[in-house]
């Protein structure tokens, strides 16, 4: 087993997504990449307001 397999393991160990169906878990999966999304390119937009507010 390698690293990514191992990582990927350890993903569906922890959250507990080795007893959902493909589709249910391709459904979880997508959920969390959504939310991953939106709380990056919104920390991004905050982030880049607060020091262009900072800096002028």
């Amino acid at each position: 087993m390698n690293w990514v397999q191992r990582k990927i393991y350890l993903y569906n160990v922890t959250f507990g997504l080795y007893m959902l169906d493909w589709w249910e878990r391709c459904l979880f999966n997508t959920i969390v990449l959504v939310l991953m999304w939106f709380m990056c390119y919104n920390g991004i937009r905050f982030f880049s307001q607060l020091g262009s507010r900072h800096f002028s």
